[in-house]
């Protein structure tokens, strides 16, 4: 039996010093996919050891690659070239891993071997039609349960893909990276067309390993011309992870905080550009590009903070950092009002639902809405809360306790491991009252 994790968190503290928080864990798992896929031999530095990515390192290993490490951060990994991949023995259980699972049905609809993905619970009840869909269109075989979730049975269709104009509904990186990956070996061209800028690290790192990516406008487009060369990749700190300080040091009186080495890549700052809207100090230092992608040292000092109507064309820009802005909206003076968010309804959790539920049990004025939720700012009380084994539920909920009045109980939080299993030891070595409890 796996043991459940508790947060217990005191009220008060504040955040001080300097930190550099783990790798990014979107190109965390693009540099194990490429890098395999590529010829010769590539090095990765900052990699992001979390069960998420690590689920993405195993899949490769499973069919047939060999990758040496991870040793702090570090890997090598020795690419057997677009069409070197080996039918794996078993199925690829990939865990938490949402990115894992969708890019990879992408990856795998145009191998010349069949292959079944699967996960646990939490991934097994996220919507996968999104992208077996489109990829059908492009002549992929994928099945998957009536509700359109996995395990994922993928025939493998080698050669007989077809390229597709294809516009997405919805924003997501993952559906646009999953049809470039199939793109790569599809007759013709590949086109999507996104309604909403998204991510963009596939095609930033596409190109860092010389493979023919072209961008025009909200348009990008691949075909199976081309090859992947070995490349050398440095990935910056996750600016996912560092948002649950940029709030925290933004909500607690007296904190003075820097990020160091942070992925300010445009289609992230979304968390540094509504938090600023609600009137935080946060400076970007140092700005400097490493493998294709801009960094910079974020340094945060407390700052009292408004409450805004969130402008809808920032928020894929920080779709997954949600959580924590609704407690820093608890904490700002006024109401906050999210909307065009419908997307935080699928992750791993209902993250509109369980956010209001969580704050409504600390005393907080939270109202969901269809896509987003309505915050008027108030005090925060103690109370038990359930994560429900999202990651980032959890942390959220204990920057949540810089600004309670009372002690916070955060259930379910054993799933903090799969992007950030460091975040107990940092948090509390910046300042938060945070102790951890496993029970059998």
């Amino acid at each position: 039996m796996s043991k459940s994790i508790t947060f217990q968190v005191q009220p008060g503290g504040k955040l001080q010093g300097e930190a550099r928080v783990p790798g990014d864990k979107s190109m965390s798992h693009r540099s194990i996919m490429l890098g395999s896929l590529a010829e010769g031999v590539t090095h990765v530095k900052g990699f992001l050891e979390a069960e998420d990515a690590l689920a993405t390192l195993q899949a490769f290993r499973d069919m047939g690659v060999e990758i040496e490490g991870p040793v702090n951060g570090e890997l090598t990994i020795h690419g057997v070239g677009k069409h070197g991949l080996k039918a794996p023995k078993n199925d690829l259980y990939l865990g938490n891993s949402g990115t894992s699972m969708r890019l990879l049905s992408g990856l795998l609809a145009g191998q010349a071997f069949n292959s079944v993905l699967t996960g646990d619970k939490s991934l097994s009840g996220r919507p996968m039609k999104r992208v077996t869909e489109p990829l059908a269109t492009m002549g992929a075989d994928i099945k998957t349960t009536e509700r359109g979730t996995a395990p994922l049975h993928i025939t493998g269709r080698a050669g007989q893909l077809t390229g597709i104009d294809y516009a997405m509904p919805i924003a997501s990186a993952q559906v646009k990276s999953c049809l470039l990956l199939a793109g790569m070996y599809a007759q013709g061209v590949t086109c999507v067309t996104e309604p909403a800028p998204t991510r963009d690290h596939t095609e930033r790192m596409l190109a860092g390993f010389n493979y023919p990516v072209k961008q025009e406008g909200n348009k990008v487009s691949i075909t199976a011309e081309g090859s992947l060369t070995a490349a050398d990749i440095d990935v910056p700190s996750d600016i996912s992870s560092a948002a649950f300080f940029l709030v925290g040091a933004s909500i607690a009186p007296g904190s003075d905080l820097l990020l160091k080495h942070v992925g300010i890549n445009p289609t992230r700052t979304g968390i540094i550009d509504i938090l600023r809207l609600m009137g935080a100090n946060i400076e970007v230092l140092n700005e400097r590009t490493v493998g294709g992608e801009p960094v910079a040292d974020l340094h945060v000092v407390y700052s009292p903070l408004k409450g805004i109507d969130i402008p809808e064309h920032l928020v894929p820009l920080a779709i997954d950092e949600f959580p924590v802005l609704f407690v820093a909206a608890a904490c700002a003076e006024g109401q906050t009002r999210l909307t065009g968010a419908e997307e935080l309804r699928v992750k791993e959790s209902d993250r509109i639902q369980v956010m209001a539920d969580g704050l409504q049990i600390l005393g907080v004025d939270a109202q969901p809405t269809e896509d987003g939720m309505i915050i008027q700012s108030g005090p925060i009380g103690g109370g038990e809360v359930i994560s429900h084994g999202d990651h980032r539920i959890a942390m959220s909920f204990s920057i949540a306790g810089l600004r309670a009045d009372a002690p916070i109980t955060i259930r379910d939080c054993e799933n903090v491991n799969t992007s950030f299993p460091e975040f107990r030891d940092l948090a509390t070595r910046l300042g938060l009252n945070l102790v951890c409890r496993e029970e059998a």
